[in-house]
């Protein structure tokens, strides 16, 4: 099993240059800690989401580091320019030696979209299809003619090219147990927010799906999950500081919705950290705790790779640093 770091670069109260400088610092300690990849989300007019335009954020990560691979989990297609896309993708991809990890996907917030003029519900899935058809296109060929209702070229030039061919390793946000087999056999990597139960089941379908196309189980993809993560000296240390960090965090995660007076419902995460504990998506203890419930968790759920979310709300870089740095020396 090998372990990623997702952030949302949430908004942590510091000012905004100094929060970049901290998040990019971590991503130093990442590299040095050995994470495999570093994967950032994609939000827009929230303080959940502080990188809306990822690739500008990724193209200093690409500077910071040498071996830390990075990308988005994900970029929302309905809200780019697909041609324009692959042009950053084929940038960062050649910028950075060949390490981007390329997340796509529908997008999950109604309101972000509405912003954007965007009908969710009419539009936002078939803008997808239609802009993932045109961005595979315009990364492996010299040329793209496409014919949809969204988008239309004949005969459009392509000028850049990625450098891991035919494209970078493609990620996949999952949630829906139903898309699972699809996600198998076009040979997505996937990573969900999901609890335990709901985990399980995806990589369940997986492997079937996996095994039933005949393909080598020793190339399978990368199936995880993400989890909060917070390690200290002491159990009550990191629960407190987890706690207070949270707070910030789902505050942040929530304002979009309960000021828009959205329903709430279907939203993964609970209020209440201790809830968040209990259904298996934080972590919160000494390195020794926080070791023996990723084996736990590992086990249960069948995952091959476990992002760590070592950044989230109101966290000073001194608390995410130390968690890394225990995790690095202790925790794996």
């Amino acid at each position: 099993m090998k372990f990623g770091v997702f952030d949302h670069l949430d908004a942590s109260g510091a000012p905004l240059a100094r929060f970049y400088e901290d998040r990019l610092r971590l991503a130093e300690a990442y590299e040095r800690a050995g994470i495999h990849a570093y994967h950032v989300a994609e939000h827009h007019h929230t303080p959940l989401g502080l990188a809306p335009a990822p690739s500008v954020f990724l193209a200093a990560v690409a500077q910071r580091t040498k071996r830390l691979r990075f990308g988005p989990v994900v970029y929302t297609l309905p809200l780019h320019h697909p041609l324009r896309l692959a042009d950053e993708i084929c940038m960062l991809d050649q910028m950075s030696g060949g390490r981007l990890e390329l997340g796509v996907g529908r997008g999950i917030s109604p309101i972000e979209f509405g912003y954007f003029g965007v009908d969710f519900a009419q539009d936002s899935q078939p803008m997808y299809l239609e802009a993932f058809q045109v961005l595979m296109l315009a990364l492996t060929a010299r040329r793209v003619s496409f014919e949809g209702k969204y988008y239309r070229y004949r005969d459009a030039p392509v000028m850049l090219e990625p450098l891991q061919k035919p494209h970078p390793p493609l990620w996949y946000g999952l949630s829906n147990v139903e898309s699972t087999e699809w996600a198998a056999r076009t040979g997505l990597n996937v990573v969900s927010n999901r609890p335990a139960n709901v985990v399980r089941e995806i990589t369940r379908r997986y492997r079937e799906e996996w095994k039933r196309l005949k393909r080598d189980e020793s190339n399978i993809p990368f199936m995880g999950f993400t989890r909060h993560v917070v390690i200290a000296p002491s159990d009550a240390e990191a629960q407190a500081v987890a706690r207070r960090a949270y707070r910030v965090w789902f505050a942040s995660f929530i304002k979009l919705w309960r000021e828009n007076k959205h329903d709430e419902s279907f939203l993964p995460y609970p209020e209440d950290f201790d809830e968040l504990v209990q259904r298996g998506q934080a972590i919160a203890g000494t390195p020794a705790a926080v070791r023996e419930t990723i084996r736990r968790q590992a086990g249960e759920t069948g995952v091959n790779y476990f992002l760590l979310r070592f950044a989230f709300g109101d966290l000073t870089l001194a608390e995410s640093m130390r968690s890394v740095e225990l995790f690095a020396k202790e925790a794996p």
